[in-house]
């Protein structure tokens, strides 16, 4: 059943062609994920700020603390010397919520309305975001406290992915899909980019606000998103895409979208009641299994794992890494450390383009995530030794690591999500979606958390763990790689069979 037309589109009926309406599709859910990212961005910026160095900060006239004491000016209970501990388990709190919550959140994307799942879910996600902040002003000094609100902003952080990419989906077919998601899941690096620029302006003073302003601004989204997105393309008379097969097949079947058998004008009333309730059923949404059995979803699940792995270990670490290492204050690292999201932008465009252009979605993430490797090596250890070199380096990084990433979770997960064992059923989306982020998200806590181990027995002993994760994400593509090499040995021999039979036509007419 179709959803209700949202009642701000009226004066979208001016422009009646389709594409126009797929352009502000594509608009709108690219706000809505940008501020999903912006509001989770802030924590990794405050964390410098959280627990640094007094002795180089000027104690207040009237400051009761000793001048030995390095800790006074530190936000308790973070001002103690396992605060990489509690940071991790902050950060930790948060992903394993959304790891766990990704899951079921497919699910109900799949039978709730779009516009109504994405707006309640961007309205708390900005409670929770601001509730973290809010902790500066109430003067909360509780570990229980930060890491209950990022339980929860971690389960409604869950309603985003799943559900834009199915709104995108319904919109468009699979032609040129990954340049056109690679493009668009550049919301995630400009998420990342405006939630660091905006925790920078008050992270050195009130750093509750880096977190209050992301928050209302999403908030604010959430409305806008219930009086503008339009779920499916016949809710405003457009043409919906196709995904795969041809007219012909749909019009030798048009009453069943997994192509069984179509209702024949029989004389019996049971045979006309069957047809009648065949003709007018929808599609039902696929099964958790059912999903799972669809051909490359394990593969590019466990890849993924691996890959936002690394993607979020930069995402919370990159500004402390650059804090302690080149001694920058919070704003600077805060602000450096965008270059890593968009080198992101970047990669995600050119994964996408030469996806396309190869028809090699696994073969482009494993060429990236081969060469992310030695790219984080070289940034580790030369990255630092100039302002230059590390801004090169952080754009390339960010390139090749987030590249394959994007990829994955935007024109992998729609290919899979409309792939042609499913004849037609476009109920999968958001399942598939959910099952490939899901996992992908296991990594997104594991990364962290290790990160916030690792990195008291040295930061090059964090990049080695990046490397292996790398690696794996790699390896675990190399079947899929190998049937594409396949797919193009046998398309290549097609080619010169078909021009050696028209050189044969051409010499027989001479």
């Amino acid at each position: 059943m179709r959803s209700s037309l949202a009642p701000g589109i009226w004066f979208l009926r001016a422009f009646s062609r389709d594409s126009k309406y797929r352009a502000f599709i594509l608009l709108i859910t690219f706000l809505i994920y940008t501020c999903y990212h912006m509001s989770r961005k802030p924590i990794s910026v405050v964390k410098s700020r959280l627990h640094h160095n007094c002795s180089e900060v000027i104690q207040p006239i009237n400051s009761t603390h000793s001048l030995n004491d390095t800790t006074w000016c530190n936000w308790a209970p973070f001002d103690k010397g396992n605060y990489k501990e509690l940071l991790g388990a902050v950060d930790n709190a948060f992903l394993v919520a959304y790891a766990i919550g990704m899951f079921i959140s497919g699910i109900f994307g799949e039978r709730l309305p779009l516009r109504y799942y994405l707006t309640a879910g961007m309205l708390l996600s900005g409670l929770f975001t601001s509730l973290f902040g809010l902790g500066y002003f109430w003067n909360i000094h509780v570990l229980w406290y930060f890491v209950l609100v990022q339980i929860f902003n971690g389960l409604v952080q869950t309603t985003g992915w799943p559900a834009v990419v199915s709104c995108v989906g319904n919109w468009f077919g699979k032609g040129k899909r990954g340049l056109i998601m690679g493009i668009w899941n550049s919301h995630t690096s400009v998420g990342n980019i405006l939630g660091s620029l905006l925790a920078g302006v008050w992270v050195d003073q009130q750093w509750g606000l880096s977190f209050v302003v992301p928050g209302v601004i999403t908030a604010i989204m959430g409305i806008i998103t219930f009086f503008f997105l339009i779920e499916y393309p016949e809710d405003v008379d457009c043409s919906p895409p196709q995904h795969h097969g041809n007219p012909e097949e749909s019009q030798d079947h048009p009453e069943d979208p997994v192509n069984g058998p179509s209702c024949n004008k029989e004389s019996s009333l049971e045979s006309a009641v069957t047809c009648s309730k065949e003709a007018s059923a929808q599609p039902s949404a696929i099964s958790f299994f059912g999903a799972l059995r669809i051909p490359g979803v394990v593969e590019f699940s466990l890849c993924l794992l691996f890959a936002k792995l690394v993607s979020y270990t930069f995402l919370y670490w990159l500004p402390l890494y650059i804090s302690n290492v080149v001694h920058f204050t919070a704003k600077e690292a805060g602000d450096l450390s965008t270059l890593f999201d968009v080198g992101g932008i970047i990669g995600g465009i050119l994964a996408g383009l030469i996806s396309d252009y190869i028809n090699g979605r696994a073969t482009t993430c494993c060429v990236m995530l081969i060469l992310a490797a030695p790219m984080m090596f070289l940034y580790n250890h030369v990255g630092q030794r100039g302002i230059g070199i590390s801004i090169v380096m952080l754009l390339i990084c960010g390139a090749l690591v987030n590249g394959p990433y994007a990829l994955i979770t935007t024109a992998v997960s729609a290919d899979l999500g409309t792939h042609k064992s499913l004849k037609g059923n476009a109920k999968a989306l958001s399942t598939v979606t959910a099952i490939i982020d899901g996992t992908g998200s296991i990594g997104a806590a594991l990364g962290p958390l290790l990160a916030g181990l690792i990195s008291p027995t040295g930061w090059n002993n964090v990049f080695y763990m990046l490397i292996a994760a790398d690696v794996l994400a790699c390896l675990l593509l190399c079947r899929l790689v190998y049937k594409e090499i396949l797919a193009w040995k046998s398309s290549l021999s097609k080619d010169r069979g078909s021009n050696v039979a028209s050189s044969n036509v051409a010499l027989t007419h001479a």
